[in-house]
């Protein structure tokens, strides 16, 4: 079966298979390091150990699946072609951006975290929830919009909160904003909207091709598939979601007057990683993949940004500890799978907010993920892995038929009224059964393992937000933890 590959034969690439790999370093070294002085063990080896350890046991008893039925082989043979993606802006010393995030109610506490967070080693920031001038202007101070950049979390709000960065940065045309309007993913989390939903897609657009003419560099939407995999969904349903979030995006801005072309090169995808990094690994190379088809498809370079966030899916409030493992799990598979910048999240996030311990923590997984580890050192590590090209190939072909089947069924606005993405992902939640989780369900704490934390904030306000018209309204994807309904009540 032909792999599903995004780029046309030919297209450049940095694709560091193995062989690959080794003919570089011979340049450096000699080759008698990499000579094991022993044959490779043949398919027909492993095998034979395999059965010795099953006993009467059949060798397929190992095969697994996900959640939503892609088969996991116990063995693979390495890949005779590995998948080819458009290369992204590679810097060694530098290979992702690390993203820092604030939700804190108060500005001037969002001020002092952010400040510290780049003084830190923080490449970008984020600021959740705020989306007034006076607000962003007390939260930005200090921070030069040219050299660090910034964006918004602000829902349905985001019209708004990206007219309020736009006067924090002051017109310059050098500002790196990541305005990151995402009206669809704060509709479905949310389960409606005040007004049409259609209206807050159309006035997102307009007010984003406004601010794309001062701000050359600036990201407009940010595509998410987050809310499904936060609500439960499996791999292939969340890369859907935000594939056909960026191709609604996409039509908006094409019809608020952006030429096609730039319409999908100011649209970043957003997808979680959680501690399982392997499976993050070939969700962030399929979504790039399916990103890539559908730009060629429209006429657009296929170049994709990619923005991961550490799943909150996956942490707990009982032993928060052991989220420290989690998150940095998270960002591993996240940097090694391709994201171009990585919200890495704090352990006590299952908690409230973080304290300025936890930030740090956060903080320095990344930077001793990317300059101790050098995990960035390698494009694709993934590349000529028989269980990782594969794997990333189901999630692609999965991920391609669910989108069309979402756009045969409306869009995805339509898809998340009938209740289609809701069904998959309540789908997903039974077929994953009762999980094993550490310092839950496995080896819980025997002695108190509680962690500071500051009160969580209250949700913003979105009813400001409302728009002339009938409210829209959908099956809300509620968020989840994995781990919720086993932990112990306090």
């Amino acid at each position: 079966m032909q792999r599903f590959v995004a780029v046309p034969p030919g297209y450049p690439c940095v694709n560091l298979t193995p062989a690959g790999a080794r003919a570089q370093f011979r340049g450096m070294a000699d080759a008698r390091l990499l000579d094991p002085g022993f044959p490779p063990a043949g398919e027909d080896a492993w095998r034979a150990l395999v059965a010795k350890t099953l006993g009467d046991k059949p060798f397929e008893s190992l095969a697994r699946a996900t959640v939503e039925g892609l088969a996991i082989a116990p063995l693979y043979a390495a890949a005779d072609h590995p998948a080819t993606f458009p290369p992204r802006p590679f810097d060694a010393d530098r290979p992702w951006d690390a993203r820092t995030l604030s939700a804190h109610p108060d500005p001037a506490r969002v001020n002092a975290e952010l400040l510290a967070d780049l003084e830190g080693g923080a490449a970008s920031v984020i600021v959740k929830g705020h989306a007034t001038a006076e607000a962003l202007t007390r939260a930005l101070n200090g921070v030069v919009v040219e050299l660090a950049p910034v964006g918004l979390d602000a829902g349905l709000l985001g019209p708004r909160a990206a007219e309020a960065l736009h006067a924090v940065a002051k017109s310059s045309p050098a500002a790196l904003l990541n305005f990151n309007l995402d009206p669809l993913g704060a509709f479905a989390e949310a389960g409606g909207s005040p007004g049409p939903i259609e209206s807050h897609l159309a006035s997102a657009a307009t007010v984003a091709v406004r601010l794309a003419q001062t701000y050359p560099q600036a990201q407009l939407f940010l595509a998410s598939g987050r809310v499904a995999h936060e609500a439960g969904a499996g791999e292939a349903l969340e890369v859907a979601v935000a594939a056909t979030a960026a191709v609604a995006y996409a039509k908006a801005l094409v019809r608020a007057g952006l030429p096609v072309a730039e319409a999908f090169a100011r649209i970043t995808l957003g997808l979680s990683a959680d501690a399982d990094y392997f499976v993050a690994m070939a969700k962030l190379r399929a979504a790039r993949a399916v990103f890539a088809r559908l730009a060629i498809a429209s006429g657009a370079a296929p170049q994709g940004r990619v923005e991961a966030r550490a799943s909150r899916r996956m942490l707990t409030a009982q032993d928060p500890w052991t989220n420290m493992i989690r998150l940095a799990a998270a960002g591993f598979g996240a940097a090694t799978g391709g994201a171009d910048a990585v919200v890495l999240g704090h352990f006590t996030d299952a908690l409230g907010l973080p304290t300025a311990f936890a930030r740090r923590q956060s903080r320095n997984t990344q930077l001793v993920l990317m300059e101790e580890a050098n995990i960035g050192r390698v494009a694709d590590p993934a590349a000529g892995s028989g269980y990782l090209e594969a794997l990333t190939d189901e999630i692609a072909r999965a991920a391609w038929e669910r989108l069309q089947a979402i756009e045969a069924a409306g869009g995805l606005i339509a898809a998340l009224q009938s209740g289609l993405i809701a069904t998959e992902v309540a789908a997903a939640v039974t077929a994953r059964g009762e999980p094993k989780i550490l310092g839950v369900t496995v080896f819980p704490p025997t002695a108190d393992a509680t962690a500071e934390f500051e009160p969580a904030a209250p949700p913003a306000d979105q009813s400001s937000a409302r728009l002339p018209g009938p409210d829209s309204v959908c099956v809300p994807l509620k968020p989840m933890r994995l781990s919720q309904r086993y932990e112990v009540a306090a």
